[in-house]
């Protein structure tokens, strides 16, 4: 199918994952201010425990696909969920947090239901799957993480170094698009199912949204 042929495949993932779409309760309760500070140090520690489970799933990915395209992507992930980490000790400390309190952390099952399947894909599922769940959703993440880096400058006074996390992944990594692309058009090149790619698209994006529905669990 080529490239032409990801491309399309990519374009149906996200017209499958946005029909799915139902908001985000915890973002615009976090807008208007009504997000209790308790409930901030849960997003900190749900994160602490997703990124550092993504580290290690990227790395896993790169050992088992260390051919190119596969190799470079997976590795740059890796790194890059690794200076999230950094940057997440910002916020942490503005919340008033310390690495023993994130270790201590208690997680919540559903929250933590979007880095389960990314790590049974790292183990179990195809390059191009992982290519194809990570791009078709980066675009809402990253809409999520910059109107949750906003909604904390204004209503809860931190400052830039406070949202570094949320500002980073605002933004697509460059070339990150055009890596996940190749990926994904050499696993449909070796005979890979673009059924199961797209599944995996719409199993991620079920999950991710369950993490801010349960950071939202309770609210008013």
């Amino acid at each position: 199918m080529g490239d032409h042929g990801a491309r399309e495949l990519v374009t149906r993932a996200r017209e499958q994952t946005s029909a799915g779409r139902a908001g985000n309760r915890f973002l615009d309760l976090l807008e208007r201010g009504a997000v209790p500070r308790e409930r901030l140090v849960w997003l900190a520690g749900e994160q602490y425990r997703i990124v550092s489970s993504d580290q290690r799933s990227f790395a896993l990915l790169a050992s088992r696909y260390p051919e190119q395209p596969s190799g470079d992507l997976f590795l740059s992930l890796a790194q890059g969920e690794g200076q999230a980490l950094a940057l997440l000790a910002d916020f942490a400390t503005a919340l008033g947090l310390e690495t023993e309190d994130l270790n201590s952390y208690e997680p919540r099952p559903m929250a933590q239901a979007y880095p389960a399947y990314v790590a049974q894909r790292a183990a179990f599922g195809t390059a191009g799957e992982v290519a194809l769940a990570m791009l078709a959703n980066l675009e809402e993440w990253g809409t999520y993480c910059g109107r949750a880096a906003d909604a904390l400058r204004e209503h809860y006074g931190m400052d830039e170094t406070g949202v570094g996390f949320f500002r980073y992944f605002a933004q697509s990594p460059p070339g990150f698009a055009e890596q996940a692309e190749a990926v994904i058009a050499a696993g449909l090149a070796s005979g890979g199912d673009p059924a199961e790619m797209a599944r995996a698209a719409r199993f991620l994006h079920a999950f991710e949204s369950a993490f801010w529905d349960a950071l939202a669990e309770g609210l008013a």
